[in-house]
């Protein structure tokens, strides 16, 4: 019988050593579910002393009761005849407490299966508890993970301890591409609770995501001598980092970028040829625009700082710049500053006015007019200013249309 019992112990540590559960908290786990299945059977375990001894890797369990008169004798659970008591010890005497040893197996294979699932019930608990506090913890930090299952609307990837974490299709980077097996990298955005059954949600378009891949890659990072200010991105297209140096012999960027991008290049690669600007902050807003701008070249800025806007004249050939393929650099830029920016061309010609699109609503119509300003195009000369196979590609506009538009504009400014 007592090779049953350490049988069952070492079941048990097996199973505490695959679920990281340290010993204390195992043997308080035990000591429970060994009470729970005693009040089930006799309606109390008060009165037992249950003794686990992890060195020996065996336990112990005693009944205390009251020993009453053979005729007295009303609940065997909590008491013992007078009798009964003098067949161990004729010293007995009514009113004394009897303590006698019990045998847990020899209550059948239902006790002890009850036993079993009541703790292992209780260390599951106990596993997610743990895994929700260590995650919860670990929320804005970086993780690599093996890829485990693929579904339609998220992936299921494992760590090293096999815990479940999740990258939603919606937080997954649109040129990403897996398979089962790979390691993939995110950053731990969220981790739910419900039913006490953790959910851990990663992402790979997160701003915080690149601003790790910065801290990990980067040692002046690392060691605090260079700052990330703000994290902008368009995940998988363009994204601009502002960064700053408390030490005037470094220079941030270039510790960054790295020689010949050195530096800035597994970043790069690991979020799919995503289009990394570094800029180098400035609590001066008219130069943080003109750098958030790049590779633009500003000719001059009117801020107004009540409205936060900003109106921005470029060159007529750096218009498309700065405003991006699709208006990616101009709506980065925007985010990174926190001025809502317009972007003008600059009028060499002075006697020559430029005009809002918004006054030839009368013979464009309403939805073309908002196209072009949905890719910076406010005036007239900015319009113009864009060639035609662009400005079609870029607004998405059939040729017709564009040619329309352009005919009209010139018309205004006398242009053949």
């Amino acid at each position: 019988m007592a090779r049953k019992t350490v049988n069952m112990i070492d079941t048990f540590s097996e199973f505490k050593d695959l679920k990281n559960i340290d010993r204390i908290t195992l043997m308080n786990v035990m000591e429970e579910s060994f009470r729970n299945v005693l009040a089930k059977m006799f309606g109390t375990d008060k009165n037992f002393d249950v003794i686990i001894n992890p060195d020996k890797g065996d336990f112990e369990i005693y009944r205390n009761r009251e020993v009453v008169a053979d005729d007295e004798l009303e609940n065997p659970n909590t008491e013992v005849s007078l009798s009964d008591a003098r067949k161990i010890d004729e010293d007995y005497q009514i009113g004394e407490e009897f303590t006698d040893n019990v045998d847990f197996l020899s209550f059948g294979r239902r006790a002890i299966l009850n036993l079993r699932q009541t703790l292992s019930s209780k260390i599951l608990d106990l596993q997610k508890d743990g895994v929700y506090s260590k995650y919860s913890e670990m929320v804005g930090t970086v993780v690599s993970c093996e890829l485990y299952q693929i579904w339609k609307k998220e992936m299921l990837l494992l760590d090293e301890e096999g815990n479940e974490l999740y990258l939603p299709k919606s937080e997954q980077i649109p040129s990403d591409f897996y398979r089962k097996g790979d390691n993939v990298k995110a950053v731990i955005v969220l981790v739910e609770n419900t039913n006490n059954n953790p959910k851990i949600i990663v992402s790979r378009i997160s701003p915080v995501f690149l601003e790790r891949l910065f801290e990990l890659e980067i040692p002046e990072i690392q060691e605090g001598l260079i700052t990330i200010k703000k994290v902008v991105r368009i995940p998988g297209e363009r994204a601009k980092v502002a960064v700053e140096s408390y030490d005037d012999r470094i220079d941030p960027v270039g510790a960054c970028v790295g020689i010949k991008g050195s530096r800035i290049h597994g970043i790069v690669r690991e979020l799919r040829n995503e289009n990394i600007d570094v800029i180098n902050y400035t609590t001066n807003p008219s130069l943080y625009i003109q750098r958030a701008l790049s590779p633009a070249k500003i000719t001059s800025i009117r801020i107004n700082e009540e409205s936060k806007k900003a109106e921005v004249f470029v060159r007529p050939e750096e218009v498309s710049i700065a405003i991006g393929r699709g208006g990616t650099n101009i709506k980065l830029a925007g985010q990174l500053t926190g001025y809502v920016l317009d972007v003008f061309r600059d009028i060499e010609d002075e006697e020559i006015e430029d005009i809002y699109i918004d006054e030839f609503n009368d013979e464009i119509e309403q939805w073309v007019i908002d196209t072009l300003k949905s890719i910076g195009c406010d005036t007239a000369k900015s319009v113009l200013a864009i060639p035609k196979e662009e400005l079609m590609s870029r607004a998405d506009l059939e040729e017709e249309t564009v040619d329309d538009v352009i005919k009209i504009l010139n018309a205004e400014f006398e242009i053949e």
